[in-house]
């Protein structure tokens, strides 16, 4: 463990807040953020829940817990109805609280077997008015969720193996793996022992529950990346080693929001056995050398960016794990590959998984609990999610795949959807969060059936992304089309809901963030029809073979408003 001994300034001796790093001796709280923490660990609220506030209902829960701790077990009260847009950034929190919750349950890797599947439908519909979204981070989301039931759905969770601890806070939060792990043809490694040993040995652990702030990773030996290791706090990605055996390439300093970045390689091979170990250094290091001081620069990827990979490493080699890692190669990555798994493929083992759509991740209890059927009368006890808001059932024999395509198919979940189904995202917006600004869920499913109609034909992989506030959950820097939540002045001089449009964004080999052109919005109730105009100057000056981002980066701006 770094010294915990503060540096003195040469001109003054007196010790230096800096940025409340830990790990240079800067200990006391600079934040009412850090206060809460040292007061006491999250972890702790737990049983606070179960022996008091489940009893004694929303009005005897401590405010710290409340806007807080109840955030290390899946826990925000979500946005009480009525608020406007407007008024997101103006009142206090406790004017915006509801008296019901969102709960966030973690499935780490994205594997859910049948029973847990049947599980979360069934605290959906008893619980939660039969609300679920699946998430970007392959989370199930729940909503108008008592406090005085939180007791009863974590033991009918737990009794599943399913956990909600950890799900949000400052903590790690949940372990993104490819959901084909173990059975995609062409994978290079087979992450879920190494997700599963993670998830054993430091999940709810109090050497990892006071974070800066959170911290996501991801796992995965997928051939087509796709759970996105270019946008996460720490990212191993499967590779071959030097050797010649498969291992992992690490990456640390992912991140959207105000500030994007993209992950930095540190350019060392992880072997299988060593992960659990690296991972626990790297989350060390942000532990102890994470900027505390300010919300807005507490994540790793500030850390990174100041130091550079090269000290990281030394770092994390020196002072964490005690030896160094040796050199490895970077993951090869195709600039054509979908990364969502959607459609009927065959596994190694010669049975196949079928992914399906459903709009912008928005389902139900009713729903799941119907995907738990198909997927049990198909013969199958796994249904995955990924990281693009899709769910995907493992194991079918050839035979029974039309009948799965046909039974899902006839409940809404397209199995081979066209263009603006596949590939549109939408964050929970202002139905129930407190952040945002705009509507998102339904305007997404409004947008996607406006261009199904519009363009029923539209050839080309577009991704869009609706975010409801700056804070980017659904990735709008890295989409095709990013739209960003925003009141926006229309054609009479009226504050609407509106978007700025971000342009040309992408990951893999082209990666880059979209686009912004000076002025580009556009109200919700013009949305699709700006949208149609762009896609189909694209579409009209387009060279061949040429992707969308490759045409913004040329486009002159009177083309992309």
């Amino acid at each position: 463990m770094p010294p915990a001994s503060a540096k003195t300034s040469p001109t003054t001796s007196r010790p230096r807040r800096g940025e409340g790093q830990w790990a240079l001796g800067y200990r006391e709280p600079l934040n009412k953020n850090e206060e809460n923490k040292k007061n006491d660990d999250g972890l702790n609220v737990r049983q606070r829940i179960i022996d008091i506030y489940s009893r004694a209902g929303f009005d005897s829960i401590d405010p710290a817990d409340l806007r807080g701790r109840f955030r290390w077990y899946g826990l925000y009260t979500q946005r009480a109805p009525g608020i406007d847009g407007g008024k997101t950034a103006v009142l206090e929190p406790e004017e915006l609280d509801d008296r019901y919750f969102m709960l966030r349950v973690r499935i780490d890797g994205g594997r859910l077997t049948v029973a847990q599947l049947r599980a979360i439908a069934e605290v959906s519909t008893a619980y939660g008015r039969d609300t679920a979204d699946i998430t970007d981070r392959q989370n199930v989301q729940l909503h108008w969720v008592r406090i005085e039931d939180v007791p009863a759905i974590w033991e009918k969770l737990e009794a599943v193996g399913l956990s909600t601890t950890e799900a949000c806070g400052d903590t790690p939060r949940v372990i993104l793996g490819c959901p084909l792990a173990g059975i995609a043809e062409e994978e290079v490694i087979d992450a879920s022992e190494q997700i599963q040993q993670i998830y054993d040995e430091h999940i709810g652990s109090p050497l990892f529950s006071n974070l800066p702030r959170k911290f996501k990773t991801s796992i995965a030996g997928c051939s087509v990346h796709c759970v996105n290791h270019e946008i996460n706090d720490v990212a191993f990605v499967g590779v071959i080693g030097p050797d010649g055996t498969p291992g992992y390439d690490l990456f640390v300093g992912g991140g959207l929001s105000t500030n994007p970045m993209f992950a930095q390689r540190l350019g060392v091979f992880v072997r299988p056995d060593q992960v659990s170990e690296v991972w626990a250094g790297v989350c060390s290091v942000f532990r102890d050398y994470g900027y505390r001081r300010l919300r807005h620069r507490a994540r790793i990827k500030f850390l990174v960016k100041d130091w550079g990979t090269a000290k990281f490493r030394e770092v994390l080699e020196k002072e964490y794990l005690g030896y160094a890692l040796p050199d490895g190669p970077a993951p090869e990555l195709d600039p054509g590959l979908r990364r969502d798994h959607v459609g009927v493929h065959r596994q190694r083992d010669g049975r196949y998984y079928v992914g399906f759509a459903p709009k912008v991740g928005r389902v139900s209890g009713t729903t799941l609990a119907r995907i738990a059927d198909i997927a049990e009368a198909h013969g199958s006890d796994r249904v995955h999610t990924t990281a693009d808001q899709k769910l995907v059932i493992l194991d079918i024999d050839e035979e029974r795949v039309d009948s799965a395509v046909s039974a899902l198919e006839a409940e809404g979940l397209q199995v081979n959807p066209g263009t603006f189904r596949r590939q549109t995202m939408a964050c929970t917006g202002i139905e129930f969060c407190k952040l945002a600004i705009v509507e998102t869920k339904a305007r997404g499913a409004t947008l996607i059936e406006e261009l199904e109609r519009r363009l029923p034909d539209f050839p080309e992989p577009i991704t869009i992304n609706l975010n409801g506030c700056p804070n980017s959950c659904a990735r709008i820097q890295v989409a095709d089309i990013g739209l960003k939540g925003q009141l926006v002045t229309n054609a009479a001089g009226e504050q609407v809901e509106g978007y700025q449009v971000h342009l040309g964004g992408g990951m893999g080999l082209n990666a880059a963030f979209g686009r912004k052109v000076r002025g580009l919005k556009t109200t919700a109730e013009e949305l699709p029809d700006y949208v149609e105009r762009v896609l189909r100057r694209y579409l009209e000056q387009k060279e061949d073979g040429e992707a969308f981002a490759q045409w913004v980066t040329r486009a002159g701006e009177g083309d992309l408003k």
